[in-house]
């Protein structure tokens, strides 16, 4: 398989409890899973990059495989590494991640054996950190990159490394912890070169706090850290897009989805943004295409939902959308 999409993330083996449809227990998840199938929606040629533990059931890499993904970017190290990923949502779909034990007697159900001795802040096994060396060779022949959150040293690093291939375009989502004022003098190492910016709402404020309120104003402050364009990522009410050197604004609302289940609804942006933008290298393509893939992903279970639904469905919502977008 030629590889023309590289996605950067993590493997999880999910446990979810929504707040009325059944358990979710011990699934493949993560946002490498999900961010993947937002790309898949449109294109062919994505691989993966991510490492699991030899404990990682090898059905699961299987059928990843046999959705049409080039898994030979994930890497089983060989021990048993925790990577399971514990959500309990309620009716307004927010999520706990603590707890699981009071979760399951809240709903009369016992823990799973495979959930006891779960921690929710327990910090991420050094093992599963990604390095240049886990990029396949092959891998580099890709046009773009989409890099799910994790630590800055990592993105960092993985970018420069990416810059020894052909890859052109670089899509970063940031991990929470890199968003607060603290962490904000890393951001221009970060972001000098990265093509698109995709942080949510609540990241974006979190790192400029009293600062200032104003969400264009934030855009235009992290792109003179160095990237094109800056995505803020406002759930359901869609996303804002700012063009730094157009200085240019829109307003996308978010498709009028079904909601069953918003996991991995941001990743799966993330991957459907990767191609529209390469379709043609319009930004406001790439916010439409991840618009519609983080539609489809709302719509049901399982990182891959999106790729599920009808033939069509998901060009049909493109073309909808596109006549909602708002120049401001």
């Amino acid at each position: 398989m030629d590889i023309h999409f590289i996605v950067f993330g993590r493997l999880t083996r999910e446990f979810l409890l929504p707040a009325a449809a059944q358990p979710r227990l011990d699934a493949a998840g993560g946002s490498l899973l999900y961010a993947s199938a937002g790309l898949g929606v449109w294109e062919s040629g994505v691989g993966l990059v991510g490492r699991v533990g030899n404990d990682y059931p090898r059905a699961w890499l299987n059928e990843i495989r046999a959705r049409g993904f080039d898994t030979s970017g994930v890497h089983i190290l060989p021990q048993n590494l925790d990577v399971r990923e514990f959500v309990a949502y309620n009716e307004s779909f927010e999520a706990n991640r603590v707890n699981p034990v009071s979760h399951f007697a809240r709903r009369q159900m016992t823990v799973p054996k495979s959930l006891l001795g779960y921690q929710a802040d327990k910090k991420p096994d050094e093992a599963l950190k990604l390095t240049v060396r886990d990029i396949p060779d092959d891998y580099l022949t890709a046009r773009a990159a989409y890099l799910c959150p994790m630590d800055l040293v990592t993105q960092t690093q993985l970018i420069a490394g990416l810059k020894r291939g052909h890859a052109h375009s670089f899509i970063l989502d940031p991990a929470p912890a890199s968003m607060t004022p603290t962490a904000r003098r890393e951001l221009p190492a970060l972001l000098n070169g990265v093509t698109a910016f995709l942080p949510s709402e609540e990241e974006l404020r979190n790192l400029f706090q009293a600062e200032t309120h104003d969400l264009w104003e934030m855009a235009e402050a992290v792109s003179l850290y160095g990237c094109e364009y800056v995505v803020i990522k406002r759930g359901a009410h869609g996303q804002l897009l700012y063009d730094a050197d157009a200085k240019r604004r829109w307003e996308i609302p978010a498709y009028p989805s079904r909601v069953e289940d918003v996991t991995g609804a941001g990743d799966a942006f993330g991957g459907g943004f990767v191609s529209g933008f390469c379709k043609n290298y319009d930004p406001l393509e790439g916010v439409l295409h991840g618009n519609v893939s983080a539609s489809l992903k709302l719509e049901g279970y399982g990182a891959f939902h999106p790729l599920e639904v009808l033939p069509g469905l998901a060009k049909a919502r493109l073309e909808a959308l596109r006549e909602l977008v708002r120049r401001v």
